[in-house]
């Protein structure tokens, strides 16, 4: 069996250590505060805590896709190597990065005819694409070859679930993934919406929740709900939050009682700079495996 690395992107939301410890390599995407251009580098150019700040006293953010030839810079250091790759994308339904990562691949499969390069969509984003990472390094560990871990991603990202809940609108809103005016009523009630990743990759609204007492509870009753054996959940669970680590502790202290076989304590982390420039603070996410997302 020919070695090969595991790759994504910085989207996965993990830190440095966590990535390492996984034996997990990782293309940093980019993004804009203000003026200024970052490497969405995993907190090191620009602390979290920095660039949240910055979002709350109004500085404009952006995003920018890898684009082909950085993917093929990035790939041909692994494959210089001798190895093979398996790389897995941030979500189609979220983001077009993953054509780039196509078209990298097509042309780099003629310049190395030897290697093999195996690209798979997600359909994940933040730590739950992160938890998807942790799956895929725990199952090459455990001797998986390429094609069958590639296989096995196929067949069982749509069990991996992504629950989220803002506490502030003004980032979906510019996003536009809720109107200006739901928006405004939104904020004068404090409405928390609770949203979900479906089965193509997309953030869908689910319930509109008021107040930050009801939705903390509200969304591990979705994880009551959809986790794989119910109660008896016995697998990994991430949290990853937005300058909120209150509400994430308080989220995570919910779980690990109501999920006592659970596969060490809620890991928590925080939303990258990528993400984190469209859902700003604010925002907690859970993630767990379960029965498959629906539409």
């Amino acid at each position: 069996m020919s070695e090969y690395v595991i790759s994504c992107c910085s989207t996965a939301d993990l830190d440095a250590e966590k990535f390492d410890k996984l034996g997990v390599r990782y293309i940093c995407t980019t993004f804009r505060l203000g003026d200024t251009t970052y490497d969405d580098d995993l907190g090191k150019t620009i602390t979290y805590k920095e660039f949240y700040k910055a979002m709350a006293d109004g500085v404009m953010t952006s995003t920018s896709q890898i684009n082909q030839d950085e993917f093929k810079d990035y790939f041909k250091t692994i494959l210089d190597e001798g190895k093979d790759i398996l790389h897995i994308g941030l979500s189609t339904g979220l983001s077009g990065t993953f054509n780039s990562v196509r078209l990298a691949a097509e042309d780099l499969r003629q310049q190395y005819p030897d290697r093999k390069i195996i690209i798979v969509d997600s359909l994940a984003a933040s730590s739950g694409y992160g938890l998807l990472m942790t799956k895929a390094s725990e199952l090459k560990a455990q001797g998986m070859d390429i094609e069958t871990l590639a296989k096995w991603l196929e067949d069982n990202k749509l069990n991996l679930h992504h629950w989220f809940f803002t506490t502030d609108l003004t980032y979906f809103v510019r996003g536009g993934r809720v109107s200006k005016a739901s928006g405004f009523i939104g904020g004068v009630l404090g409405i928390c919406p609770l949203l979900n990743v479906n089965d193509e990759g997309k953030l869908i609204a689910r319930s509109k929740i008021r107040g930050k007492k009801k939705v903390i509870p509200e969304i591990v009753e979705r994880m009551k709900e959809h986790a794989a054996d119910g109660l008896e959940y016995s697998d990994r669970c991430y949290i990853s939050c937005s300058d909120c680590f209150e509400d994430a502790d308080m989220v995570a202290e919910l779980v690990e009682e109501a999920f006592p076989k659970l596969k060490g304590k809620v890991e928590i982390f925080n939303i990258g700079t990528t993400i984190g420039s469209h859902t700003g603070p604010g925002t907690v996410a859970l993630f767990f495996w379960g029965d498959q997302r629906v539409r």
